[in-house]
This record gives structure tokens, C-alpha cells and sequence, in this order.
């Protein structure tokens, strides 16, 4: 087939975005709480996320400050309704309807605003605030209709695993029956416009609480644990998150909701905890959140839904040091207040980047190797075919009805190979030669 190699200088910014975490269905984001007195300000938070290529930020209210500072930034911004304000929302529209117009409207589009959460885990509350919720989402809605806003920026809520009166097996979660009186409706609004189920996952609580039951490989996806087989199903189970996961899908599904797209708003790992709290280490943190990044990242799905493209929000940005409770409630963070790393935490699934470093996604130096217009097409596949063979490069994305396949240009496919092998291999200039098609780039195409 023939190609079109003129192509090749408009396509960069395309191709090479590709090769970020957006380039795959599932999507990978961070989860921004500030239970602090000692956060940078927002402003240079916004940096601190482009900075390390992060695309999607879920934040638990709607301040003012947080939604302007990351206006014009290409990041997608999750926000948050709190429980504190569910009875105001619920009560009356004019509430909300004044809400959009002072805290949303002024600063969307610039800021991409795509989720509005309504309430956060409200059946762990001990004020019972739970009936509050669906006609809150229901006011919010109907305010985002009158702003034409009701297709682009959808409205959920967001549960804990304790909606569940069974977990385990997965295939025997159930939904508890003491909070049907408010999920019921709630699933309904939720298929009706085709807003996702928002769930909290925390292997590290299942771990923690039960280690007689649940091993720490197994809670961190280490390759080494023992698989658990549901009995019911037959089905093989590698990690606990999986299982989580799909008893959450089992519990709708049982419901008749097998529709219902679910998100991962919360999962993470603390780095570092009470004397009690042995797993709660920066090594183990950064295990479980490589191990969860390349998950997703490589769309595993679960056995029950294997392949499904599964959302996941990493809790946290940074430690929150007013949070109450045991130690390991106040050290979630990838980043300390003073923005350096806790730990280096890869964000594109594939290999070790040093994030300490500053380091975009998809390079690990500063550099990326991509396709060189100069080359003959005969050359560039000569060498794709190398690069996807011998060099040892997963090309399973640049394939047919995969997501890296568009744009379907030989330049487009052999600069995701040639990037991919560079970056794998110490970003040298060697590893960017493939026999002279290959051309170094220091600019990042994504800023």
C-alpha cells in the first residue's frame, strides 16, 4: 500500500501524544485531595500534572482557585459536590442552578471539566446523608441541562466496597440490601444518561485488616501470589483488585445493570503507616501502583470482563498531613509538599521512568526517536520490522482496531516502534539509529 511520507511533520504532534497514557482506551488519572496546611498552591500544582504528563485530576469540591489554575491546560478535571453540601443541593434547584453559574460556568471550556461527583463514599458517614444524593444528582443534572452542558459533563457519585454485603467470591458480590432504597434509583439515573459507576478500591484495606486471608503478593499484583479461583465460575484470579472489581460487576449484574460502565475513582497504596501497619512502605507503594498503572494501561480487564477498559484515579497527589486517623491515612501522596517524588512511579505501563527527574511520560531524558521524513518507505519498514521483531518492542498497539493504530501511516507506526525501543534501551543515540531512519527530537510535542 502506498504511503504518504509528506505527512510525516503534521503528524508529530498526533503520534507522538499517542505515546502517552491517552494513547490507550483506559485511562490512568490522580486523585488531588488537600487535607493540608503545607500544599504548593494550585497554581503550582496545575505545573506540577502537566509536568509529568498526567491527564486526568479528580479533586473532592469545586474551589474556585484548584478549577482556574488548570484552565488551558488539556487536563480533564473530575470535581466534587461534598457530603456538606448535599442538603442545600437536594432541597432546592435555585441552589444549584447559582452553584454552576458562579463555580462551573465562568470557567468552562478552558477549564475541561468532565465529571461531577454528588457526594463522596456517603454510606461510610455517620450523619445518615444517603436519601440526599439521587435528588441532588438529579438538580445537578438538571442545571447542566439548562447550561447545555448535560452531554459533556456527566454526574455520578462515588462508593466505598462497603455497598457490598458480600464480596467473595467475586461472583457472590452483592449489593447490600439496607442501601437499596437510594442505589436503585441511582442506577437508573446512571444508565439513563450513561454516567459510570464510581467505586473506591483498596486492596491495601483488604490486606491490612485480613493478612491470615489475603497475601501481600496477592494485594500487589505481584507475579509470584497464588491464584484464587472463584468456585462458582471457574474463573483465575492473579490480584485482589481484580476481584474487588468484579464483585462489583457481579453485584450489578445481578441487579440486571451489566451495562453499567464502572470507574475506579480511588486505589493507591500508603508509603508509609503505624507500627502496626508493616505494608504501608514507599516499595510497597510503588509495586502496587506500577503493577495498577501497567494494568490498566495494557487493558487486562478482569476474568469476568476480560480486555474491558477500566478507568482508575490514583489516590493521592500528595500526603495530607490534617487527615485524622492511623499514620497511613496521612501518607497516600506521590508527592511531597515540596513537590519531589516519594517514590519514581512509571506512568506509561511499559517500563521505569524516574519521574524525580521531571521526565514527560514518554521520554526518559528529554528526548524522544521517531520516524525520519528523509527515509525511503522500504527503509522504515525494513526497520519496523526489526524493531517489532528482534528489538523486542510491543507493537500490539499499532495493530488493526488497536488504539495506537490511527493515524494508519507507516511514519505513524514505525516512530511509536522507534520510540519505544529507545526509550526501552537508555534513549542513546544508538538506539535511535535504525540504520539512519531514525531522528532525535528534543522538543516535547505534547507541550
Amino acid at each position: 500500500m502506498e504511503r504518504d511520507l509528506a505527512v510525516v511533520p503534521s503528524l508529530l504532534l498526533l503520534l507522538l501524544l499517542h505515546f502517552a497514557v491517552d494513547c490507550n482506551g483506559s485511562k490512568v488519572g490522580v486523585c488531588y485531595g488537600r487535607n493540608a496546611d503545607d500544599l504548593p498552591t494550585p497554581d503550582k500544582v496545575a505545573q506540577l500534572v502537566q509536568l509529568h504528563s498526567i491527564k486526568y485530576v479528580r479533586i473532592y469540591d469545586s474551589n474556585i482557585q484548584v478549577i482556574k489554575a488548570f484552565a488551558n491546560t488539556g487536563v480533564e478535571l473530575m470535581v466534587g459536590v461534598p457530603n456538606s453540601d448535599l442538603l442545600p443541593f437536594s432541597q432546592y434547584q435555585s441552589n444549584v442552578d447559582t452553584w454552576l453559574k458562579n463555580s462551573i460556568l465562568p470557567y468552562y471550556p478552558a477549564t475541561m471539566i468532565t465529571y461531577i461527583t454528588v457526594g463522596a463514599e456517603v454510606t461510610e458517614t455517620r450523619d445518615n446523608v444517603s436519601a440526599l444524593v439521587v435528588p441532588a444528582m438529579v438538580n445537578v443534572l438538571a442545571a447542566l441541562k439548562k447550561a447545555g452542558l448535560h452531554k459533556r459533563i456527566k454526574v455520578s457519585s462515588t462508593h466505598s466496597l462497603g455497598i457490598l454485603s458480600r464480596s467473595f467470591p467475586p461472583s457472590a458480590g452483592a449489593l447490600d440490601s439496607k442501601y437499596a432504597y437510594f442505589l436503585k434509583p441511582m442506577l437508573e439515573f446512571l444508565v439513563e444518561n450513561q454516567s459510570p459507576f464510581m467505586v473506591d478500591l483498596y486492596p491495601y484495606y483488604a490486606y491490612r485488616d485480613s493478612p491470615s486471608n489475603v497475601s501481600l503478593d496477592y494485594a500487589l499484583f505481584s507475579p509470584s501470589a497464588s491464584d484464587v479461583i472463584d468456585p462458582n465460575t471457574g474463573l483465575v484470579y492473579t490480584n485482589m483488585f481484580d476481584a474487588q472489581l468484579d464483585s462489583i460487576f457481579f453485584a450489578l449484574m445481578a441487579l440486571n445493570f451489566r451495562t453499567l460502565k464502572i470507574m475506579v475513582t480511588e486505589s493507591g497504596w500508603p508509603n508509609k503507616g503505624a507500627a502496626k501497619e508493616t505494608a504501608a512502605t514507599p516499595d510497597n507503594a510503588q509495586t502496587f501502583n506500577t503493577n495498577l498503572i501497567r494494568h490498566v494501561i495494557n487493558d487486562a480487564g478482569t476474568p469476568a470482563k476480560p480486555g474491558e477498559e477500566i478507568d482508575v484515579y490514583i489516590f493521592s497527589l500528595f500526603n495530607e498531613n490534617r487527615k485524622p486517623g492511623l499514620e497511613s491515612e496521612r501518607n497516600w501522596g506521590l508527592f511531597y509538599p515540596d513537590q519531589t517524588s516519594v517514590y519514581s512511579l512509571d506512568w506509561t505501563g511499559r517500563g521505569n521512568v524516574d519521574i524525580v527527574t521531571g521526565a514527560n511520560i514518554t521520554s526518559s531524558n528529554g528526548t524522544w526517536c521517531v520516524a525520519s521524513s528523509n527515509a525511503s518507505d522500504a527503509d522504515l519498514q525494513n526497520a519496523l520490522n526489526w524493531a517489532c521483531g528482534p528489538g523486542n518492542v510491543d507493537c500490539s498497539a499499532i495493530q488493526p482496531s488497536q488504539p495506537c493504530y490511527q493515524p494508519d501511516t507507516l511514519a505513524s507506526h514505525a516512530s511509536f516502534a522507534f520510540n519505544s525501543y529507545y526509550q526501552q534501551n537508555g534513549a542513546t543515540d544508538v538506539a535511535c539509529n535504525f540504520g539512519g531512519t531514525g531522528l532525535k527530537t528534543t522538543k516535547d510535542p505534547s507541550k
